[in-house]
């Protein structure tokens, strides 16, 4: 039996190998973590979930202190934002993130932590720096980067990705954000409420155009209100360098050439997965432009070689990432085969109003040739929404059979709404049971037991329903005399 140096190996220390780092260790596995950044903790805690989440918050109450007058308060005059300061305060709250992802808190758990860049000898050695380390078993978790823009003068204009956009010496006056997906609309609208001047450049004639329609016209009429414009449907002919700033020109449906100017460029056009270098090809790992391709138990096309999180191409949230760790620990660690089931991801937006979903959309389902019933219920109704003025959105709930098959919510706390539905599709919670439920009042989570009311409800209270009640019971009907009576 072949002798190796670790019972685990894992190439990247984000999210998914964290994950997988964390388990092996407390499981007793002799693991080894590399990492080619010089701290642990991935683009999550680098250059995505946190500072972005930062950044939002900064710009979501400078926002909301330049409109007191909506909560009947006097208006202010604010003063412009200072960037560094903004960007000083991401940094510290990065800071105290780190320590939960120290070097010291891995090696607690049993973790040997290398850093340099990594590369398969063979399926399994990796060289890291000159030094030889073997596995028997390896994870690639090398995540994703933004995907260079595809257009004629790219290769020679300053453009931003997030890996410089949170830590600017100055707010911009003007920004160009090509792409129309969660990053561009998140930090599009951050940087509209702090003050630069925003424009979106979409090739989609939708934001968000994985999602629903109705839905993602929401968001995108509250970017517009809020001063930021949205050039959709068009395609980008060229970009390029004009003084201190860029000039991108867009073509629309028609062929007509308009040109757009701004001091900065950000560049929020999709993920590549971070492969090069790794030398997989000595490894024997099938892997292409998209990513490494995985079966549901996180296996490449060598069995004893896992991949997780971002590198595999799909589902590119943290959370998932950290998901499909804890199936590798199934698989490689206790041996106990598990597959992945993404049936009941849940994600989230986090533009104001954010927007969250889990399951199915109606695009979605459309495409699966399933048919829905869909509920819709408006935050307008929601006491909670109304009184502090977040009344903007809605919750829409699909349903097959009876049987919910997915939500998706636009309003005020999507993203902490959504995770009600997450126990409820997880356990198989039935809607009665959620609509039975006692909510404390007034709250916005109140707008999941209304809208799982306004599916039972006509059922409940249906025309059958009060004849068998007035046959069995003798009930005398409508007693209010300003209307037409039920029962006459």
């Amino acid at each position: 039996m072949a002798s190796y140096d670790f019972d685990m190996g894992i190439i990247g220390g984000g999210a998914a190998g964290l994950t997988v780092a964390a388990g092996s260790g407390q499981l007793g596995a002799r693991t080894l973590l590399v990492e080619r950044e010089p701290s642990l903790g991935g683009d999550c805690l680098h250059y995505g979930c946190v500072p972005s989440k930062a950044l939002i918050a900064s710009a979501s109450l400078y926002h909301r202190m330049g409109h007191p007058e909506r909560l009947g308060l006097p208006p202010v005059d604010l003063p412009p934002v200072d960037f560094v300061r903004i960007a000083a305060r991401i940094r510290e709250v990065q800071a105290v993130i780190q320590r939960h992802d120290s070097v010291e808190r891995f090696c607690g758990l049993g973790v040997r932590v290398e850093f340099g860049e990594a590369h398969f000898i063979d399926d399994h050695v990796v060289d890291v720096g000159g030094r030889r380390f073997s596995a028997r078993s390896w994870l690639v978790a090398t995540g994703s980067s933004a995907a260079p823009p595809p257009f004629p003068g790219a290769d020679v204009v300053p453009f931003l990705t997030n890996r410089e956009i949170f830590f600017l010496d100055a707010l911009p006056a003007s920004m160009i954000v090509l792409g129309g997906g969660p990053i561009a609309c998140e930090l599009a609208q951050a940087f509209c409420r702090l003050g630069s001047n925003v424009r979106i450049v979409q090739r989609s004639p939708q934001l968000l155009s994985r999602e629903d329609a109705d839905m993602a016209d929401i968001v995108r009429s509250t970017l517009i209100s809020e001063g930021v414009e949205c050039h959709l449907g068009v395609t980008v002919r060229e970009v390029r360098r004009v003084g201190a700033g860029v000039e991108v020109t867009i073509v629309d449906a028609q062929g007509r050439e308009q040109p757009l100017a701004a001091d900065a460029l950000f560049v929020a056009l999709g993920r590549s997965a971070n492969v090069e270098g790794l030398g997989l090809d000595h490894a024997g790992v099938t892997h292409d432009r998209r990513g490494v391709p995985v079966d549901s138990r996180m296996r490449t096309s060598q069995p004893h070689i896992y991949a997780a999180g971002d590198v595999t191409g799909h589902h590119q949230f943290t959370h998932a990432a950290g998901y499909e760790g804890g199936i590798v620990v199934s698989n490689a660690i206790f041996r106990i085969p598990r597959r992945a089931d993404y049936a009941h991801l849940p994600w989230c937006t986090y533009t104001r109003p954010e927007f969250a979903s889990i399951g199915l959309n109606e695009k979605r389902a459309a495409a699966q040739g399933l048919d829905v019933e869909v509920i819709i219920e408006d935050f307008a109704t929601n006491d909670r929404a109304i009184a502090e003025d977040e009344a903007l959105g809605r919750i829409k709930l699909l349903l097959h059979r009876g049987r919910p098959v997915g939500v998706q919510i636009v309003g005020p706390s999507a993203g902490d709404l959504i995770a009600e539905w997450v126990a409820i599709q997880n356990g198989g919670v039935r809607l009665s049971t959620l609509a039975g439920a006692v909510h404390p009042y007034p709250t916005f989570a109140e707008i999941n037991k209304r809208v799982a009311g306004s599916y039972l409800g006509p059922r409940i209270f249906s025309d059958k329903v009060r004849r068998t009640l007035k046959l069995f019971f003798n009930y005398k009907g409508n007693a209010c005399t300003l209307g037409k009576a039920v029962d006459e």
